[in-house]
């Protein structure tokens, strides 16, 4: 992704959007690791033509959602164990880093923002949402946080990670339990950044990608 998210008060390109739609797709395994991407099939189906495409497919691969190999083409890119790993391993270190920050320097119109979410967060039930609204919302409260870190290269890097660590969450979603307290998690995390607990919030951040990490290992070494 070239920048951390499209700003909601301006008007999507046709490129933006093209974008959105394949990387939620991407996100949620609806496009498989290693499924071949053809831009003038694309286009037909987003019903764009085949520039914003390849602008969309350019940006995700950036993203390291999609690679492109001299010819043989675009593809999804693959789901590796072994990046479950690598993703935590950086997600260990800055989402802490974002937590404390935004608790520290969020501006009051974050905090209402966040403290938004919070009321949110306590009343969804996952056991109704579908996949898509479920990660749409794990993303919003995430991406909320990042944004109100005011650091758009943290926030843009974090970003990034979250949504390598949405792949891997998907391919092993229907072997998690307890969903529903996985999104939970963000409750006490939010109310650490809304309260300007610092230490609370890294603590909370760190305590939550390492949950993440371990059930989804289990998850995917079940027998």
């Amino acid at each position: 992704m070239v920048h951390a998210v499209i700003d909601p008060q301006l008007r999507p390109s046709l490129a933006d959007m093209a974008y959105l739609s394949l990387r939620d797709r991407l996100l949620t395994l609806e496009i498989r690791p290693g499924d071949p991407l053809n831009d003038e099939a694309l286009a037909r189906e987003l019903g764009f033509g085949r520039t914003p495409v390849r602008e969309a497919l350019k940006r995700l691969e950036m993203d390291r959602l999609v690679v492109t190999y001299s010819r043989r083409g675009t593809f999804a890119t693959p789901v590796e164990v072994t990046d479950l790993a690598y993703i935590s391993e950086i997600r260990a270190q800055l989402e802490p880093l974002a937590a404390a920050r935004a608790a520290r320097v969020a501006s009051p119109a974050a905090r209402r923002q966040l403290t938004s979410l919070l009321g949110q967060v306590r009343t969804f039930d996952a056991s109704k949402a579908t996949v898509r609204e479920t990660l749409r919302f794990d993303a919003e409260m995430h991406r909320g946080i990042y944004a109100a870190a005011g650091n758009p290269h943290l926030e843009d890097a974090l970003v990034r990670y979250d949504n390598l660590a949405t792949r891997i969450w998907c391919l092993v979603m229907d072997r998690l339990p307890g969903l529903a307290g996985h999104l939970h998690e963000h409750v006490a995390l939010l109310r650490a950044v809304v309260d300007g607990q610092e230490q609370r919030a890294a603590e909370l951040a760190a305590l939550h990608v390492e949950g993440f990490e371990t059930a989804v290992r289990a998850a995917l070494f079940a027998v």
